[in-house]
């Protein structure tokens, strides 16, 4: 079973013989995701009939489809003409523009249409506020800007169709709120970030942007949220960088510190949005509590990703507190990519599926490694769990392939778990005894599974696992089945437990 990971941006330009996808018309450049440098075409459209998509293609032998997930930007957001670019120098406590799409008020910028604008200077306590119209795509160009807003939003988008924020190239880019906000009435809450958008936000470029959240969070979108490109450090109270309906990591190097969740896509209410995709990049993130959440899935292509919630695995956590590494509602894909875990809570965590085709791992959780309460599928990669409580955890487990490795306290491969009661350090039944170490108090043992009790299974058809557990090494708590592939286990050390513990049936055919 292979999943491939695709993120594609399809285009329909239908214009004139000279047309072609840009941002505006004439001539003029900029580098385009990935690197590429894309050159606008005299006469060109904006590409506004173009639809971007990220598409997750399972060929799995099983039959299952694709998962497939829209996102807003297209490839004229990155064009643009430099004759056509206005200027806006930010004086401290004033600006000065020469557009009428442009509106100073003291320190107040408003942005009113469409179009490309460059920003340089400084706002010692002033916004950049966007109120364009609903179909205009605005382009904000940061060229060495430091703003704060003691009472708000550093910039606002408030409405355009699209709003991309590009950082230029080799610039240095400052934006901080204050811990108070000032609303225009009591019944309003929002923006409740430092970059706030109503709309569609993209950030990409090759600068550096640097994001102080003292009131709420640090980035924030109500609709979808793409990074394509630049260095981007955000220090946040609450979520660092929140995407409502989804958010997208085509590329950049991306450092945040959150006192709640780190990337967050929270729409629960479209089955196809709420999610977090990871094409490539670097992510590292520090929170107290998940450090990517995704209302439906989280899927990773690929990437070098460090993540540490709620203190590291030693962190001690309420039991209302969730501090998971990576966690998908729906479900967690991950086909690549080099990962450094430290979690207080599960490391990798999905209320239904989470399936891994490849990637580095190195875990370190106060809880599990990877917990699916329904289903957890391993086709590859190198799965190292250097401190766990339970190493892999699910209703149904199943490797097929990888090199994993697993230290746990209490059972290193675990099939039941909540229902059962042995993911709580409950009594359960089995040929091999009873569980290991009860979890530390609020953290570990409070998974719940999907399934009728004994309705649990561990299948193993490839692949190599080394287990030293203090519990069992293996514990089915319903049938165990053995294919291929090499196993090892290494204890267990606590009294009343087995190398293998199944209620059901054990069926070795292999390996």
């Amino acid at each position: 079973m292979r999943k491939l990971f695709v993120l594609t941006v399809a285009v329909a330009c239908i214009a004139g013989a000279a047309a072609a996808c840009s941002g505006s018309s004439g001539g003029g450049s900029t580098s385009a995701p990935g690197g590429e440098s894309t050159t606008a075409s005299p006469g060109s459209s904006n590409g506004a009939t173009a639809s971007g998509t990220v598409v997750a293609t399972s060929t799995a032998s099983t039959g299952d489809g694709s998962l497939q997930r829209s996102a807003h930007d297209v490839p004229g957001d990155y064009v643009w003409n430099d004759s056509e670019v206005t200027e806006i120098v930010l004086k401290g406590n004033s600006a000065s523009a020469s557009s009428s799409a442009v509106k100073v008020n003291g320190a107040t910028v408003t942005v009113t249409g469409a179009g490309t604008f460059r920003l340089g200077g400084t706002l010692d306590d002033g916004q950049v506020v966007v109120d364009a119209g609903k179909n205009d795509v605005v382009r904000l160009i940061l060229d060495g800007v430091d703003i704060t807003n003691s009472k708000g939003a550093a910039i606002a988008v408030e409405k355009a169709a699209r709003a991309v924020v590009i950082l230029e190239e080799g610039s240095k880019n400052r934006l901080a709120d204050g811990s108070a906000y000032v609303f225009p009435d009591p019944a309003s809450d929002e923006p409740n970030a430092t970059l706030f958008s109503k709309a569609n936000l993209t950030i990409a470029g090759k600068g550096a942007l640097e994001v102080t959240g003292r009131y709420n969070d640090g980035i924030a979108t109500k609709d979808g949220l793409v990074i394509a490109g630049g260095t981007i450090g955000v220090d946040a109270i609450d979520d660092g960088i929140r995407g409502k309906d989804y958010i997208v990591v085509r590329d950049g190097k991306i450092e945040v510190k959150a006192g709640g969740d780190g990337l967050k896509a929270d729409n629960e209410e479209d089955a196809s949005l709420g999610y977090v995709a990871v094409m490539a990049g670097q992510l590292t993130i520090t929170s107290g509590r998940d450090g990517i959440d995704a209302a439906t899935d989280a899927l990773i292509a690929d990437g070098t990703i460090a993540i540490n919630t709620g203190g590291g695995a030693s962190g001690s956590l309420g039991t209302d507190v969730s501090a998971k590494g990576i966690k998908g509602t729906a479900s967690v894909a991950i086909q690549g990519g080099d990962f450094d875990l430290q979690t207080a809570d599960d490391a990798l965590h999905s209320n239904k599926s989470v399936t891994i085709d490849g990637g580095a791992f190195a875990i370190a959780t106060g809880d599990d490694a990877i917990h699916a309460d329904e289903t957890l599928v391993v086709n590859g990669g190198a799965i190292n769990v250097k401190l766990s409580y339970e190493g892999l955890e699910s209703a149904a487990v199943t490797v097929n392939g990888g090199d994993i490795t697993i230290v746990s306290s209490d059972d290193g491969i675990n099939a039941a778990g909540g229902v059962d009661g042995s993911g709580a350090g409950q009594p359960a039944g089995g040929p091999g005894g009873a569980p290991g170490m009860a979890p530390p108090q609020g953290g570990p043992g409070r998974d719940q599974f999907g399934g009728a009790a004994g309705d649990y299974s561990v299948a193993i058809n490839g692949g190599t696992i080394l287990v030293t557990a203090s519990g069992d090494g293996i514990d089915a708590n319903g049938t165990l089945s053995m294919s291929g592939g090499t196993l090892v286990i290494q204890g267990p050390t606590a009294n009343n437990n087995g190398a293998l513990d199944y209620d059901r049936s054990f069926e070795l055919t292999g390996g």
